[in-house]
């Protein structure tokens, strides 16, 4: 399966806002700019991300299918753990394989217990070993 990260704008500026189900983002402009669609050849999970001050980058949001998941306690992004040597973030969806997306969605499940059934389902829709659930 392909997965993706997928930016959802400033984090001080919009995540006590987001809810799931949301298709928009207020930019540093203060205008609404749409978050961006996945890519058609992705067909596992998109997890969005905002950037919080000083560069970081954190995510707040787990989707797949009808599933959309708003994180109640942010994840910090390690680029290294969780996207791959050579990926950087930029407005364009940042394409995951399995095994990062596994990685990514443990550390999520580490961070939100409270959360643990929604966002379980959603890991187990893939395999890492790629035999399927």
């Amino acid at each position: 399966m392909r997965h993706c990260l997928m930016y959802q704008g400033g984090f001080e500026r919009n995540f006590v806002k987001l809810k799931p189900g949301a298709t928009a983002f207020e930019g540093t402009d203060g205008t609404q700019h749409p978050v961006p669609a996945a890519p058609p050849d992705v067909d596992g999970v998109c997890v969005g991300y905002m950037e919080k001050a000083g560069k970081k980058f954190a995510a707040v949001r787990v989707q797949r299918g009808k599933d959309d998941v708003v994180l109640k306690h942010e994840l910090l992004l390690d680029p290294a753990r969780h996207m791959g040597f050579g990926k950087r973030f930029s407005p364009e969806p940042t394409l995951l394989d399995d095994e990062m997306m596994a990685t990514l969605l443990g550390d999520i499940l580490a961070k939100n217990p409270e959360q643990r059934n929604e966002l379980s389902k959603i890991r187990s829709s893939f395999s890492v070993t790629g035999k399927g659930h």
